[in-house]
This record gives structure tokens, C-alpha cells and sequence, in this order.
């Protein structure tokens, strides 16, 4: 079934230009209430959390009243991070859980992502399945039927309770300070408060949300700022979130910046050490770097890739029954505590490690060498097709010939931009830099 609407993670693009206008969103809103709605009666309950966006307001009207006129009671979370609404959507019993955020794309961006009644994010099979009636059109429920919406006002609490019991028994946080970057985003109050709760001391960056400047010079994707402040600081620890927080960068004591592959790498030794690491599996995606599955495979351990999207990790990670998963970009996925990628968890676990060995955050961050890995980006026009070029097609042929068993190279669309990504990986910096380059350079002229 064709898929115009949704795309790697739910719905995105630029407020009030289609697909994310107000009218498109009422649409989806009712489409989702009729595809959900047990036909058998009782109460039907979607809640809807979003972040610090100003087109938020808008997104949550017209999905709300799309829900409603469908037979949906609507409860409100306000601003709380992604992996909240994936708590809250089983423990309340609801049919369907939304998050509206753009995630780390900047403010005159939103989407909407969707839970099921599990917490887990949809497949391609049902959102292809809201799609369609999307596009036929949605039958009103009777007057009679039709729903009511109304404000949770302790989600955020609720969440916050939930992350704090992740970190292990025993563990305390007295005397480390941490500096936390909070992108202007929905974990704004949630992520300092839990560190602070957990005895950290707390700097927090990125805490002052004004519905335009969430990831605008900080967050997981620049953390200059963040890396600054903790070495003004002397802080022993950066964590920096994005705009719905279910991503995590890390920073040490140095001001060095850290990824998720090495999270990912420290987390699955530990675990695998404890015995705690299903079927010694990592679960992460082709963008994960060579030297985290050189790094696995010495220490006797599996990596599983998937394509590009948490969502698909943790699909991967429920069909074989792995427990731990993530991406390069700081999606660090933990199924015995969440559905989906936690930011603050994943720092919290990273924490942890540093309270029980006493080593600096530089080291636990260094877990293996990467292999020297570019990645650019080629914005194209909408319409354009430049993945498809001949000239393009023939260039990328040319360049895996050329890398042969030295790396690889990896070409993608992406599904939340307009963006065609162009990725290589090789021992040889100079081969590596030619091979992207050339590529770049062929789809920059298709675009």
C-alpha cells in the first residue's frame, strides 16, 4: 500500500504546509480513532503528549477534535518527552497514544507520532492502514458518541518516577554534577528535576522554551554550548537531549563528545558481563560504526543491523527477543524499562556506571576505536528524484567497486528531510574523502 503521509517515524514537515496543516491533521486524527476503536463499545482512549513547539497548540486542537468526532476520549499530557507517552499510553489503558514533535528538526518543523495500545510504536502495515482512510474519508460517530478531551496534569510526574527507578538499587548520584541540555524542548523540566532528585548537582542549559527556539544552537545535534559548560563548570558529565528527548549525546569531563555508538558498546558489555544481555545481541542500524561490531565480535557478542529508524530496532529487538538497541544518533532503546528510545534513561544507565566503577566519563566513553566514518547531506528540491539519475546510480556502482573490502558505503534517503544522506567508512581517510565527495558531488547535481 503507498505511503505519501507517513514516513520512517510518523508524519513530519514544515507547520502549516501540507502534510502538517491543521486541516491534514483533523484528518489523521479521525482516521486513527476510526482505525482503533474497538467496535464492541466501553471507553476509547487516546492520550496526546507533545513538546515545546509553538504549532503544537494547533496540531493538538485539530487531532483532538478528528478523535473525538470519531468516539475518542482525548487526555492531555501537555509537554513530556516521547518514551512518556509510550509509558503512559498501556498504563492508562488507552487504545492509542500520539506524540507531536518534530524530534530534532527545528521549530518551524512538527510531526505526529503514533503508540499503540502497547506503547509501541505502529508498523508500516497499520500507519499504511490510516493512510488509506485518510484518504477515503472517515464516518462521524453519532451525536451522542462522540468524545470529550480533557488535561492530565501529573503525566510528567508519572514519567519521572518511572526513569528514577531505572537506576540500579543502591546507586546515588551525591557529588557528581552534571550539566544537562534540554534542547528548549519537552524534558525541559523533566530532566533536571530527576537528576536532581537522584542527588546530582544540576546545570541545566536549554531550560527556557519560548515555542522557537527548541533545538535552535543546542540539543543532542550542537552541543557546543553544552560541551562549554561543562568544562566552565568542571562538571563530570554532559547529557544532551533532543527536542522530545528520546535521544541521548553524551559530553565528558574534556568537553568531548561522544555518540551513541559508544553508549551502545559500554552499555552491551556490561549487561553481557551481567548476564543481562538477551541472546548477546545489540540490535542497531546500518549507520552504526564498524568499530562497535569489530568491538562486539572481540568480546564474543552479536550486532543485528536494521534500516535507519528506532522503530525498526525495536522491531527487530521484539522479534528475536533482544532487550538492548539503538542508533548512532543517540536512540538508546532498553525494553525491560521502555518502549521506545530514552534519553534520560540511557544517561541515567551511563551514570550508573560511572557511580560503581569511579572512572571519569572520558574513559567509559572511549569504549573502541571507530573507524573513520564521513557523513553528508544533500538537501534536493520536492519532486526531485536524484537517488534515481543514471549518472548518480553509475557514480555509487564506481565507489563500491573502489572501497571493495576496505569499508563501505552507504546511500539514503532520509525519512524525515528532504535529504539524500551519503555515508562511507574506510581505514583510508584520503579514499574515504574521494569516495563521498565524488558522490556528493553527482546527486548535488541531480538535486
Amino acid at each position: 500500500m503507498a505511503r505519501e503521509l507517513f514516513g520512517t517515524d510518523g508524519v513530519r514537515g514544515t507547520a502549516n504546509t501540507y502534510p502538517m496543516t491543521a486541516e491534514v491533521a483533523l484528518a489523521i486524527g479521525a482516521a486513527a480513532g476510526r482505525y482503533f476503536r474497538r467496535e464492541h463499545g466501553g471507553v476509547h482512549r487516546v492520550v496526546i503528549g507533545k513538546d515545546t513547539r509553538r504549532s503544537g497548540y494547533m496540531f493538538e486542537n485539530a487531532l483532538t477534535a478528528g478523535l473525538t468526532s470519531t468516539g475518542m476520549n482525548v487526555l492531555l499530557l501537555g509537554p513530556v518527552p516521547t518514551p512518556a507517552v509510550g509509558l503512559l499510553t498501556p498504563s492508562m489503558r488507552a487504545d492509542l497514544g500520539i506524540m507531536i514533535s518534530a524530534s530534532h528538526n527545528p521549530a518551524r518543523d512538527n510531526g505526529i507520532k503514533f503508540f499503540g495500545p502497547d506503547g509501541y510504536k505502529l508498523s508500516d502495515e497499520a500507519e499504511a492502514e490510516i493512510e488509506a482512510l485518510v484518504a477515503s474519508g472517515v464516518e462521524p460517530a453519532h451525536a451522542d458518541r462522540i468524545g470529550r478531551a480533557r488535561r492530565i496534569d501529573d503525566g510528567r510526574f508519572r514519567y519521572q518516577e518511572r526513569v528514577k527507578s531505572t537506576l540500579p538499587p543502591g546507586i546515588r548520584l551525591d557529588g557528581v554534577k552534571v550539566v544537562v541540555d534540554c534542547a528548549n524542548g519537552a524534558a525541559y523540566k523533566a530532566a533536571p528535576e530527576v537528576l536532581w532528585e537522584l542527588g546530582a548537582e544540576v546545570i541545566p542549559v536549554g531550560v527556557q522554551p519560548n515555542g522557537f527556539n527548541i533545538n535552535e544552537e543546542c540539543g543532542s545535534t550542537k552541543p557546543r554550548v553544552a560541551a562549554e559548560t561543562v568544562v566552565a563548570h568542571c562538571a563530570d558529565l554532559g547529557i544532551c537531549l533532543d527536542g522530545d528527548a528520546d535521544r541521548v549525546i553524551l559530553i565528558d569531563e574534556r568537553g568531548e563528545v561522544a555518540d551513541g555508538d559508544q553508549l551502545m558498546a559500554l552499555m552491551a558489555t556490561r549487561w553481557a558481563a551481567e548476564e543481562r544481555l538477551n541472546g548477546g545481541t545489540l540490535v542497531a542500524t546500518v549507520m552504526s560504526n564498524l568499530g562497535l561490531e569489530k568491538h562486539l565480535a572481540g568480546a564474543g557478542l552479536t550486532l543485528e543491523r536494521t534500516g535507519v529508524g528506532d522503530r525498526y530496532v525495536v522491531e527487530a529487538m521484539r522479534r528475536g527477543g533482544w532487550n538492548l538497541g539503538g542508533e548512532q544518533s543517540g536512540h538508546i532503546v532498553m525494553t525491560d524499562f521502555a518502549t521506545t528510545g530514552d534519553g534520560l534513561m540511557a544517561g541515567l544507565q551511563f551514570l550508573a556506571e560511572m557511580v560503581r566503577t569511579g572512572e571519569p566519563a572520558s574513559r567509559l566513553t572511549h569504549v573502541f576505536e571507530p573507524v573513520p566514518q564521513l557523513l553528508k547531506n544533500v538537501r534536493y528540491a520536492p519532486g526531485r528524484a536524484p537517488l534515481e539519475a543514471a549518472n548518480v546510480q553509475e557514480t555509487i556502482r564506481a565507489a563500491e567497486a573502489q572501497m571493495g573490502s576496505k569499508g563501505r558505503v552507504l546511500i539514503r534517503k532520509s525519512g524525515t528531510e528532504p535529504l539524500i544522506r551519503v555515508m562511507a567508512e574506510c581505514e583510508d581517510e584520503r579514499l574515504l574523502s574521494e569516495v563521498v565527495n565524488g558522490i556528493v558531488a553527482e546527486v548535488e547535481s541531480a538535486a
